[in-house]
């Protein structure tokens, strides 16, 4: 695997833990009051749009990253509509 790879992998690592914090915040309280819905749901898109990039040029880092991302920004959106 060459550098730029690593890079990027490492980069979205990085990008998608930061939001296993929240979750866990808001899975453990059951409450998401202070998430702001439309962000999430931009957000949600923005790297929807991403990760269909990533698919597009075929670049692995960009396609993990998004894909695990989206699912981790979903599973908050999904909470905010439940725990309101």
């Amino acid at each position: 695997m060459d550098f730029v790879t690593l890079l990027g992998l490492l980069a979205g690592t990085l990008t998608t833990i930061s939001f296993v914090p929240q979750l866990l915040k808001t899975w453990r309280s059951r409450s998401a009051k202070d998430i702001s819905a439309s962000m999430f749901i931009t957000f949600c898109i923005g790297v929807l749009l991403w990760l269909i990039y990533g698919i597009c040029i075929q670049a692995v880092p960009i396609i993990i990253a998004n894909a695990v991302t989206l699912t981790l920004a979903s599973i908050i959106l999904f909470f905010k509509v439940r725990f309101g």
